[in-house]
């Protein structure tokens, strides 16, 4: 009999890790969200909350179908970088079993995920952390956890949960609606449902920027075959194409299936089917990018009026993926060639917008950019600029992924460097909101070229001013560049497509 006020558990661990990346540690975590107890339950029922947006929508269909008890744990979300520090990992894992254990009776559990973690002692510490929930909790509490479609997948994270929701759409402007469907789930789980889930892993290991699932796109083709096949005893399909930057036994495009009725062979067969489909089309997912002699020459161009604006997608240098978000490659080229009318959002450097902070705005200045950070790619870049505004406090994003949600630059500047106006931040992040640029007065319909360093959230941001026509993923060094030979893989699956042309697959058995 299904409980009338089900007691649900919720916690939340989110970082996309890349192996080449400095480590993630609590200050990171700190910086982001690390929220514990009825903070959870007061963000998540927030208008504008802190949180990833599927645990809003996991609240909103669990208060609108009934009765619940919300058990809030702790909420950890840091934005894209290196592997997690294990001893902050592990104090959180204790943390969450501790709450667990005196939280007395749970009906049911949900998890706001991403998928994508290492730790500097696991390759698989969403795996590990299921695990140890399962051991507190028992075999059948059912567990609904959602996952960026970023996810590198194991068995052991299959295993552990009852029912698996991925992400649909790239940019990630469905998260709430995942966390909608969760709830949805877990209240047809709670009424007694069984479920079994399964996956098929490829050796594939697509570029980031050829994961686009708007129309036209092979991976958004995979995806909407995978949701026609959504009903009777298939419960949810998710389509996953892993995060090549991981560096991990887990990387390989993996298609994931939920089913109803503990209907194994159903979720099985459908794995394998969408896995062939894939394999079938895999040269799809090879996408070309702009060298930066070409990109620099269209902006310039636009800049001249002699065509219309352009968007430039710094895709190399994206902190959405676990890049600084201050390479200097395409600014410093922009400057040199005389652009005019170009933006730069945003530009990942404290020590910079302390000191344009310091000194106020209207001065002029010598500024080094990266004069406290500087790596194989981040360089300094030294030029003579304007602070035109200051800003410093909380904003709430008006389009894509963080529309309606409460975001937060630190203290940050906009400073003119040459043609280009830059927007210096405190707190990394990518640039994919227009807020990150009109919070200081910049008008983006009169920006002839934009620069941002993201990877392709920017689209579903900035469509406003710039058609998919007139945005060019530059080819740049950087610690997320697409050209994925340029990297020194240690723990990623070989041979594997498309790094490795010849690579065979054969399909397991049904």
């Amino acid at each position: 009999m299904p409980t009338e006020n089900p007691r649900i558990a919720l916690l939340g661990f989110a970082i996309e890790c890349n192996r080449f990346s400095p480590v993630s540690t609590a200050a990171d975590f700190a910086e982001d969200t690390d929220i514990s107890g009825e903070e959870i339950v007061r963000q998540s029922r927030s208008e504008n909350s802190i949180t990833l947006p599927d645990l809003p929508g996991f609240f909103a269909e669990m208060d609108r179908t009934g009765p619940w008890t919300p058990v809030p744990l702790r909420v950890a979300l840091a934005q894209p970088g290196g592997p997690v520090d294990q001893a902050y990992f592990e104090e959180f894992v204790a943390d969450i079993l501790d709450g667990l254990r005196k939280a007395g009776p749970l009906d049911g559990i949900f998890i706001s995920s991403h998928g994508a973690a290492l730790a500097t002692g696991s390759d698989d510490p969403d795996g590990d952390l299921f695990e140890a929930i399962r051991s507190v909790v028992g075999p059948d509490l059912p567990i609904a956890a959602v996952f960026d479609l970023h996810a590198n997948i194991s068995r052991k994270m299959i295993d552990n949960v009852s029912v698996f929701v991925g992400y649909l759409k790239n940019p990630h402007t469905d998260i709430y609606d995942r966390g909608v469907e969760a709830a949805k789930h877990l209240r047809e789980l709670l009424a007694g449902s069984k479920t079994a889930i399964e996956m098929v892993k490829l050796p594939l290991v697509p570029p980031s920027i050829a994961l686009l699932t708007a129309p036209g796109n092979p991976y958004g083709e995979v995806i909407a075959y995978g949701q026609s096949k959504v009903g009777g005893d298939i419960m949810n399909v998710s389509v996953m194409a892993g995060f090549a930057f991981s560096d991990c036994p887990k990387n390989g495009f993996t298609p994931v299936v939920t089913a109803r009725n503990g209907n194994r062979a159903a979720a099985r067969a459908l794995a394998l089917d969408i896995a062939q489909k894939v394999w079938a089309m895999k040269e799809r997912f090879k996408k070309p990018m702009t060298s930066l002699e070409d990109a620099v020459a269209l902006a310039v161009a636009a800049g001249e009026g002699k065509r219309d604006p352009v968007l430039l997608a710094d895709v190399a240098d994206n902190p959405g993926g676990g890049g600084r978000g201050n390479t200097i490659y395409i600014l410093k080229a922009l400057v040199e060639a005389g652009a005019k009318g170009a933006a730069l959002g945003v530009f990942f450097d404290p020590a910079l917008a302390a000191e344009a902070h310091r000194l106020g705005k209207g001065t002029r200045f010598t500024a080094t950019f990266n004069s406290r950070e500087s790596n194989e790619f981040s360089q300094p870049f030294t030029a003579e600029v304007e602070v035109l505004a200051l800003a410093d406090g909380p904003f709430v994003g008006r389009r894509g992924m963080y529309q309606d949600m409460a975001c937060d630059l630190g203290p940050a500047a906009l400073l003119q460097v040459g043609g280009v106006q830059v927007v210096v931040i405190t707190n990394r992040q990518q640039c994919l909101e227009p807020m990150q640029l009109e919070l200081f007065g910049v008008d983006l319909s009169k920006v002839r070229c934009l620069v941002v360093k993201s990877r392709g959230h920017f689209r579903a941001g900035f469509d406003e001013f710039f058609t998919p026509d007139r945005i060019y993923e530059v080819d740049c060094p950087g610690l997320t560049s697409p050209a994925l030979h340029n990297f020194n893989w240690t723990r990623l699956p070989r041979p594997v497509y498309p790094l490795d042309e010849q690579t065979v697959w054969t399909p397991p058995a049904a």
